[in-house]
């Protein structure tokens, strides 16, 4: 992803400065996770996110490209539990692990509030 004024920590409303935006690069690590089971889920059927544990190592300003990966850890039963990493240009910038729950789209939707 390249980094632009979207993803920053002031459009974001998390900080105070022209940085990459915790909640945007969490996200990024969320869309690897999505990315690395695209097309082994049934028809109707998706992941959703029900846990998060993440740091944040080093700032990244605009303008800048950072990647992530999700490696695929644990399945146990419908959960499915990531490893994920983000790195720039100069290394690592945010690491943790994600747990995902496999759920049929309608009949989690019918539950939302």
């Amino acid at each position: 992803m390249l980094v632009g004024d979207a993803d920053s920590a002031v459009s974001w409303r998390t900080g105070d400065v022209e940085v990459l935006a915790t909640p945007r690069l969490v996200a990024l690590c969320e869309e690897a996770c999505c990315a690395s089971v695209a097309g082994a889920l049934g028809a109707g059927h998706t992941s959703v996110g029900v846990r998060v544990q993440f740091d944040h190592l080093a700032p990244v300003r605009i303008g800048s490209t950072v990647e992530a990966e999700a490696v695929l850890e644990k399945v146990e039963g419908r959960r499915l539990t990531f490893t994920v990493s983000a790195t720039d240009a100069v290394g690592l910038v945010g690491a943790g692990r994600m747990t995902r729950v496999l759920v049929e789209g309608d009949a989690f939707l019918s539950k939302s509030r």
